[in-house]
């Protein structure tokens, strides 16, 4: 399969200078075709120096959906798949032809990879990683969404891969999203009859240590999403108890690694849920009082 990497990128920093290192390490000089929004830093100059392609676009032009359908329908007539990375993902040996590889399954319409904690993650930030990324690769369709529910759906942009014919078939990534354009069109590839691929195989570190504040915004826009797109939960249902089964296994796992971490992991789990309640409910707030309750405070302008 023939592929290209796509990267928005904005103040990208250190982080993204060894991500492009590790690209470039990794792989024998694929196109990178970076979208920048207007970055005030030195990553446009570390990505022309990494000899990437790149666009620019203005800050408040950029959209999660609509920024990455400029990235692979600038390159949709030469490349059979597109592979985006976060510019704070750093991929790990042969991730991204593992990745590709999967795509040989005429089926599968998008694929996701292992996202490692990265060296400087916290206990609580290590967790989620091995929790959320588990060793054993899958594949699911519809069939499966009786069991896997929103499972069957999920997608991670900070390090996933589509074929090409099949974003155009379903008309990309949506342009009006606050978040979740890769589990938007996920959705669709499912109920549309494709495959989505988890390839625990292909890794890169990938990982935040949020404060409770960060979580509580996070969450706000994930309730945000599930509010204005009401057919992925009533296609797919809930999360067949993910939450609860999370909460008991970092509790375990921070008993074992970090106790003292305990109560900061109770505070940003509370503060996951009233984020994500008002999210769902924001249509009943004040506008003036919603972006500041959200990670994506642009979205709202």
């Amino acid at each position: 399969m023939k592929y290209f990497i796509a990267i928005p990128t904005y103040n990208g920093g250190e982080l993204w200078k060894k991500s492009a290192e590790a690209i470039n390490n990794n792989l024998d000089h694929p196109l990178v075709q970076i979208i920048d929004s207007s970055s005030k830093d030195d990553t446009v100059k570390i990505s022309k120096n990494a000899q990437f392609n790149v666009d620019t676009i203005s800050s408040s032009d950029f959209n999660h959906g609509g920024t990455r359908n400029l990235a692979w329908q600038k390159h949709q007539n030469d490349y059979d798949v597109v592979v985006f990375l976060t510019q704070d993902a750093i991929v790990q040996n042969d991730a991204i032809e593992k990745i590709v590889a999967v795509f040989e399954d005429p089926k599968v319409a998008c694929a996701y990879g292992r996202q490692l904690p990265h060296d400087d993650a916290n206990a609580i930030a290590r967790h989620a990683r091995l929790f959320n990324y588990k060793e054993k690769s899958y594949k699911a369709e519809n069939k499966d969404i009786s069991h896997l529910g929103l499972k069957a759906c999920f997608m991670s942009n900070s390090f996933s891969a589509y074929r090409i014919a099949t974003l155009k078939e379903l008309g990309g990534f949506p342009s009006d999203t606050i978040l979740c354009e890769d589990m938007f069109f996920t959705a669709r590839a499912v109920l549309a009859g494709y495959r989505v691929a988890y390839v625990s195989e292909a890794k890169a570190k990938h990982s935040h240590n949020y404060t409770p504040l960060e979580e509580f915004k996070r969450y706000f826009d994930i309730g945000v999403f599930h509010t204005d797109e009401p057919w992925i939960r009533k296609e797919f249902g809930g999360a067949g108890g993910e939450g609860k089964k999370f909460i008991i296994s970092e509790l375990k796992f921070l008993a074992e690694k970090n106790i003292f971490s305990i109560p900061r992991a109770i505070v940003n789990n509370m503060a996951k849920i009233i984020g994500y309640k008002l999210g769902q409910n924001y249509k009943k707030l004040p506008n003036n009082i919603i972006p500041h309750f959200s990670m994506h405070k642009r979205f709202w302008s």
